[in-house]
């Protein structure tokens, strides 16, 4: 069987006497498109936030591709394949929309006086792979009209493709995005659920926290569930509709069909 592409072993995190994070288990396989849901205050944020390398847990380990990454700066993840978007989308409001996207190519030139100096040409090159790439990115995501566009200008639903977009640019084996579509309207988050859906046929793997349960259910195979900082359920979202367990956390009681 092929080892899963992330792994989380029993992760911790306490914020003071607060236990966000309590032996959290979890695996994504390769090529999919998983949801991790849940409750609110059930850990979700701060996974994702363990996983990135925003915070660092007080326990357990992160196990990407085979790496163990626990801890690492996020500029390490993100050069391991690792990319994470965010909820609130944040890119550079005064700089245009092909200006972000160049800024989040992985490896930019002109980073070191050395590469200046001795690989003009290898750097020219570079420059222009990195800006035909955001072009095509651009263009996947509708965003070719509005190229030159400052983000401050864009639509919430551009900005929304733009953090999708700036993410791609790092070139990630594993995209992790933050509710991608809280906020907009069905035809966007249809639209958004496409492209989602065009990265795993392409061999992206994906793992999205969403609490827009009829995207998950369109979407998203399988789902992870967490409650109170731990992993309560997994598999296909028929399946977690209908789990009990999964019915209590989120309405605090039993619910019966």
């Amino acid at each position: 069987m092929t080892a899963p592409l992330l792994e989380v072993r029993g992760l911790v995190r306490r914020f003071g006497g607060v236990v966000a994070l309590d032996g959290l288990d979890l695996a994504v396989r390769r090529g999919t498109v998983t949801a991790l849901i849940g409750p609110n205050g059930a850990g979700k944020s701060t996974a994702f936030q363990c996983i990135s390398g925003v915070i660092r847990p007080d326990g357990g380990n992160v196990i990407f591709d085979g790496q163990d990454i626990t801890g690492a700066r996020p500029d390490r993840v993100t050069r391991a394949g690792l990319v994470r978007s965010f909820q609130i989308a944040r890119g550079i409001p005064r700089l245009t929309v092909l200006e972000n996207l160049l800024l989040y190519g992985q490896h930019q030139p002109g980073e070191s006086l050395a590469v200046a100096l001795l690989a003009t040409q290898a750097m020219r090159r570079r420059e222009e792979e990195l800006r035909a790439r955001a072009e095509a990115i651009a263009a996947r995501l509708n965003l070719s009209r509005v190229l030159d566009n400052q983000a401050a200008a864009l639509s919430g639903g551009q900005k929304k493709l733009l953090e999708i977009g700036r993410a791609l640019m790092a070139e990630p084996k594993l995209l992790l995005l933050d509710e991608p579509v809280a906020g907009v309207n069905p035809t966007l988050a249809a639209e958004i659920a496409r492209h989602i859906a065009h990265l795993r046929e392409e061999g992206m793997t994906v793992l999205v926290v969403e609490h827009h349960m009829d995207f998950v259910a369109s979407l998203c195979d399988p789902v992870i569930v967490m409650a109170e900082g731990k992993l309560l359920a997994q598999g296909s979202f028929e399946s977690i509709a209908n789990d009990a367990r999964v019915q209590e956390a989120y309405m605090g009681r039993r619910v019966h069909a």
